[in-house]
């Protein structure tokens, strides 16, 4: 229930109507899941002399992995609440608010274009937040002088501003995005004096200059990614106490911004995110240690200056804050369009599953818009100084860092600026090295066990009894940009089945280690995560047994004048209807309804198949672990394509090949199977009545299909012109 309190910093209101819909259709869904096992069951049992034995145990297969994940998916429908914040009554003495650190995270500056990156710098350094309790972080591993240049040029631009979005109270403060006509026109909307006007024109011109001078080194310099280097840690600007003369003129302060590219050698394990994350904790450690951290993306920016003050809302109420790690924001992309063929808003994470867990303990990590708090990453709750009782065998040898971890937030390093020792211990922190005989992404830090290494780490965090918290205000707090073709979509995908079920079949299975530390929803939400992979194998069944059994002539399904049919029936449409409510509840719409039906579909057959493939590799010693890295660069022709809403299906043909083998099998199951009940006269063949079943299916996977068919054709189209 939500609080009365006029002075509470935030609600909590639980969809009562929505729970009591969901919790209804479950009970009858349940029920007609038991009958249609029951069927299938018993006619493999006893009654095999009227079956085929093969086609009907594989079709009992499918059905049972169906359920399994489908009883999974009610976990986040049975208690989903809403969260709203009242800022306004967070301490108004400054003093009192906690320092925060912004982790941004970017590794090759050919597919992560700097200007974007630095765009995402800017927007949090103009955080509204005091500045000297904000601390900016971007870490390079790619460790291109590129970045390492613009990351300086985006400073120069910060300085002019930061002072103008304070002085105007500006909501957008991502350049790039404010003076975009693609935004929401804060520009045109609010009635700006003459001053305003010019001094928009003004910083509007440093923009341009700031961006043809990343342009610049772009093309002096060269593009690489380094894989053999040593730390390199650059302080662009400290936040220290401005002295009486800076005040004097005029100079606005900014937070800590700094430049960080951690040491790589070919002979050393390279973690990727997680290393780079866990290197960003050590290095801010000793220098701001804000009690709260925000990672990001460096593609996403901050959309909303207070999302920090929306956060403090939980961390800082006294009833929750003791046992709660982080605070998730959804993911939302400002380049998704209209049709969202890829289902680029990923509404039924952010507006359905997420609200679900957190009626439970909470939702998981996302990987980027997160405030999570420093020391839930190295202890459990009410005792995260465990382990710091064998400090240096956990953490490493720096006294620093030890020091700051038994002290909590340090303000003397960003009160008196950052000493030379500080800097040097930071760099060998940032090393290789450092890590040996350590407990980091292990026992503390982000974990090293998967690729994953948000999703994971927040899963540990709740097994060991943290939890966290969903917020989705109505202003998205941060943007960022989706996947616009088929490629990179199913890459994405593939990345993420892969490391989910790695962790779905080890010794941390939600299914056992999960269970026994956290409640039976909570385990089997995460159990979903990690095995809805394993529907691409119930998918293919289902997508080619009864297409083929339709043209050979096997039945596979009961007759439509028997009552069993109508189970499957009433199986089918319960699905449907359940996703259509859902969709329909939060903002969608018919076309959204049927793009996340058909890109399920897809990424069943593709994405998770050949993550399941990708796991099976790894484990059998037949594959390297490798980083996927999501292109983020923009190609215009992509662009176009996709605001067409058209599927682009380059660089994606293997990918494509299961998917096309089952539409292929689909067409040629409905156009055989059509021909024999039409012209065959074949009693055993049983007719309409008997094949009705498998009619609809075939027709159905060629509706579904038709964009894959329509892509194959398109490129042959091209192959034969060029």
């Amino acid at each position: 229930m939500a609080p009365t309190d006029p002075k509470s910093l935030h609600t909590c209101t639980v969809e009562k109507t929505r729970a009591a819909i969901n919790r209804l259709h479950i009970l009858i869904h349940t029920s007609a899941i038991l009958a249609l096992i029951y069927y299938r069951l018993s006619h493999l049992l006893y009654h095999k002399d009227y079956i085929a034995p093969l086609p009907w145990a594989l079709m009992t297969t499918a059905e049972l992995i169906f359920t399994l994940i489908w009883i999974f998916t009610q976990s986040f429908r049975w208690r989903p609440i809403v969260r709203t914040v009242s800022p306004q009554n967070l301490p108004a003495d400054v003093t009192c608010l906690p320092s925060v650190d912004v982790f941004i995270c970017t590794a090759d500056p050919t597919k992560e274009p700097v200007v974007e990156v630095m765009n995402t710098v800017i927007s949090a350094m103009a955080l509204d937040y005091p500045p000297e309790k904000l601390g900016v972080y971007l870490s390079d591993d790619g460790g291109s002088p590129l970045t390492a240049g613009a990351i300086k040029e985006a400073f120069g631009f910060a300085k002019i501003w930061v002072p103008f979005c304070r002085k105007y109270m500006i909501k957008t403060r991502c350049p790039e995005a404010f003076f975009s006509p693609l935004e929401d026109d804060e520009r045109l909307v609010r009635n700006w004096n003459e001053e305003f006007k010019a001094d928009e024109l003004r910083i509007k011109y440093a923009y341009e200059v700031f961006k043809q001078n990343v342009e610049k080194m772009a093309n002096q310099l060269e593009q690489l990614v380094f894989h053999d280097r040593p730390a390199h840690i650059e302080i662009i600007h400290e936040n220290k106490v401005e002295d009486e003369e800076n005040n004097n003129n005029g100079q606005a302060k900014l937070p800590l911004l700094v430049y960080l590219s951690r040491e790589k050698r070919p002979s050393h394990p390279h973690r990727f995110k997680a290393g780079a994350l866990n290197a960003l904790l050590r290095v801010s450690g000793i220098m701001s240690n804000g009690p709260y951290v925000l990672v990001l993306d460096c593609d996403m920016y901050c959309n909303d200056a207070t999302s920090v003050k929306q956060a403090m809302c939980f961390h800082l109420d006294e009833k929750m804050s003791s046992s709660l790690a982080f605070v998730q924001y959804p993911q939302i992309f400002h380049n998704v369009g209209k049709n969202d063929i890829y289902d680029g808003q990923a509404r039924s994470a952010y507006k359905t599953k997420w609200q679900g867990m957190d009626g439970l303990r909470g939702p998981l990590f996302t990987g980027t818009g997160y405030y999570v708090k420093r020391k839930s990453l190295y202890g459990y709750p009410n005792r995260e100084d465990v382990f710091l009782l064998e400090a240096e065998r956990n953490f490493g040898w720096s006294s620093k860092l030890i020091d700051s971890l038994k002290c909590g937030n340090l303000k003397k390093p960003i009160m008196e600026g950052i000493s030379y020792e500080t800097l040097q211990e930071a760099k060998k922190m940032a090393s290789c090295t450092f890590e040996e005989g350590t407990q980091w992404g292990n026992e503390v830090g982000y974990s090293y066990y998967c690729l994953l290494e948000s999703t994971f780490t927040g899963y540990l965090l709740h097994c060991r009894g943290w939890r966290s918290v969903y917020l989705y205000p109505e202003r998205p707090c941060f943007l960022g940009c989706t996947p616009i073709d088929m490629k990179d979509a199913l890459v994405q995908q593939m990345k993420w089945s892969s490391g989910l079920l790695q962790v779905g079949l080890s010794k941390f299975s939600p299914l056992t280690y999960g269970l026994s530390r956290m409640c039976v929803f909570q385990s089997t939400c995460y159990a979903y995560f990690t095995f809805i992979s394993t529907g691409s194998i119930a998918f293919l069944i289902y997508g080619t047994v009864p297409q083929l059994c339709f043209l050979s002539g096997i039945p596979v399904y009961p007759k439509v004048s028997s009552p069993w049919f109508a189970v499957f029936v009433f199986i089918y449409a319960s699905a449907l209807l359940q996703h259509m409510y859902e969709v329909m509840s939060s903002g969608g719409s018919i076309k959204s309804w049927w793009n996340e039906q058909r890109m399920w579909l897809m990424r069943l057959a593709t994405g998770c198949l050949f993550g399941m493939i990708d796991f099976l590799m790894k484990w059998l010693g037949l594959a390297k672990t490798k980083f996927l890295l999501t292109n983020k660069a923009v190609d215009k022709e992509k662009l176009e394509k996709y605001e067409m809403g058209k599927y682009n299906f380059e660089g994606a043909e293997v990918f494509m090949v299961p998917l096309t083998v089952v539409v292929v099998v689909n067409m040629v199951g409905f156009i055989g199977g059509m021909r024999r009940l039409v012209f065959w006269d074949d009693d055993d063949y049983g007719g309409l009545d008997q094949m009705f079943g498998q009619l609809l299916l075939s027709s159905i996977g060629l509706v579904m299909g038709y964009p894959i068919l329509e892509g194959i054709l398109i490129s042959n189209n091209r192959k034969k012109k060029m």
